[in-house]
């Protein structure tokens, strides 16, 4: 299959895409799921050569890690999805009379990241194939080709099991205008985008529906009745997952005054290396372009040994974790912002009340709705920190990066989409899988109101009648 060139038309882009909705509109829940298990298939068969093509296009993360993302986007959301009825009648209420229809939505365009390039291509086909809707990848600029390649080889597996022509397609290197031109094309049923801040805006400014996610700028809060060394441990598994390229990935950690001590030593001990206050300087100028007020791309997915490097200090070969004491958060203070790298800002506070505000200080610079982690063996504690956080996801006791995908530590839906909620100016807080791409019709069928049908309904009419007078009399009979 040839796809959409590096000069592409949208509008032959779309038509294709609409005609390949009109067949799949057609094909029942067995083909549906035909496909998608082959699909599925061919995505994980080929996790290590893509992941490997990933790492060698972007220069981003380990390879290793980037097989377990592609793992996660096909077994594990699979697993997710494969039961799930996506086709005609998928529940009968008869007591309500109510029946729910589930019906496609139509061409979606899927933008995707350089951090998670073949894993999110492969998450987001295997959704769009479930729910019948022609899928449009437009990849990142820097991960054209290990995209593209996730792209072809599941198109290829859904064709084997007669998929409508066309129900995939994936675009070349796309200038910022093509990319506004296919987000606000009038035929567009959906934008599924996962991205920079900037490209995310542009999809919600568009026109379409979208769903988007947020940024993480994740906090973990280390509460004194933490196991510490169990902590520090989940913490550096996920911060050194591919290198920290995981938006959900733990950004500063916070402890109390306490176990500092113990939590420092355990940090130290198991590989991470504290920063003095003129290496945290050289780290911010190589880590953070204060022009933009965004992390630097020399960073993101890099060792810490070789952010060290860039920054022209020494660290013991075998740090795996860069540590970055810091006093405030905000501009000020940019190694408080979220860096998806091996760098992890450091907090001590006197108490629980100042650790809950700081947490939600960093959650409300740059991660307002997605996710807070607390290690803690006190309920009462782990109650009132989510209770206070403004987080789609609160994990406790799990390592944050691969916590708050799901269905590794916990069973949330397995997803590369994080919803963000309305804090993070998303649709949805939840972990986004293929229900989020159908419309729900419902069927209704008549049930009169037993109360309003004997209810005198000329009382309505008299001014005298308040809610408390309404109630005595429209319950009475119940």
């Amino acid at each position: 299959m040839e796809s959409a060139s590096d000069r592409f038309n949208v509008d032959e882009v779309m038509q294709r895409a609409i005609q390949a909705a009109a067949v799949f509109s057609q094909l029942d829940q067995e083909h549906t799921d035909r496909i998608v298990c082959a699909a599925y298939r061919a995505g994980f068969n080929a996790r290590v050569q893509l992941a490997k093509m990933a790492c060698e296009e972007t220069q981003l993360g380990k390879w290793q890690d980037k097989v377990m993302k592609n793992v996660l986007a096909t077994q594990l959301v699979y697993e997710d999805i494969k039961d799930l009825r996506t086709v005609g009648v998928i529940s009968e209420d008869r007591e309500r009379g109510i029946v729910e229809i589930a019906q496609p939505l139509g061409p979606i365009l899927a933008v995707t990241p350089i951090t998670n390039p073949t894993s999110t291509v492969m998450f987001k086909i295997l959704l769009a194939l479930k729910t019948r809707n022609p899928i449009i990848i437009r990849p990142h600029n820097k991960a054209i080709r290990c995209s593209n390649e996730a792209a072809r080889i599941l198109y290829e597996a859904a064709l084997s099991e007669d998929a409508p022509e066309d129900c995939v397609q994936w675009l070349g290197n796309t200038t910022r205008e093509e990319t506004h031109a296919l987000m606000s094309h009038k035929k567009l049923a959906l934008i599924l985008a996962t991205g920079g801040t900037g490209l995310v805006k542009s999809a919600y400014s568009s026109g379409t529906p979208a769903i988007g996610v947020g940024a993480g700028n994740v906090p973990v809060y280390i509460e004194r009745s933490a196991d510490i060394p169990f902590a520090v441990e989940q913490i550096l598994v996920s911060k050194t997952f591919d290198n920290g390229t995981v938006c959900a990935s733990e950004q500063a950690a916070v402890t109390e005054r306490i176990v500092a001590d113990q939590v420092e030593a355990e940090f130290r001990r198991q590989g991470a290396y504290f920063l003095n206050k003129e290496e945290i300087q050289k780290v911010t100028e190589v880590a953070f372009d204060r022009e933009q007020g965004v992390m630097s791309m020399a960073v993101v997915g890099q060792l810490a040994t070789h952010i060290a490097h860039l920054a022209g200090i020494e660290v013991p070969p075998e740090t795996l974790l860069l540590m970055a004491p810091q006093k405030k958060v905000g501009r000020d203070y940019p190694l408080s912002s979220e860096i998806l790298a091996p760098i992890l800002a450091y907090y001590v506070v006197e108490d629980f009340p100042e650790a809950v505000n700081l947490c939600i200080d960093l959650n409300y610079h740059g991660g307002i709705g997605h996710t807070a982690s607390i290690f803690s063996n006190n309920e009462k504690a782990i109650r009132d920190f989510a209770i206070t956080m403004n987080a789609g996801r609160i994990l406790v006791n799990t390592p944050s990066s691969q916590g708050a995908v799901g269905a590794i530590y916990n069973t949330l839906d397995a997803s590369l989409t994080l919803g963000c909620g309305s804090g993070g100016k998303n649709i949805t807080t939840d972990n986004v899988s293929a229900r989020h791409l159908l419309n729900i019709q419902r069927i209704a069928r008549r049930r009169v109101n037993a109360e309003l049908a004997q209810f005198d309904k000329s009382l309505y009419l008299d001014e005298g009648v308040d809610a408390a007078m309404l109630e005595t009399l429209y319950y009475r009979n119940r």
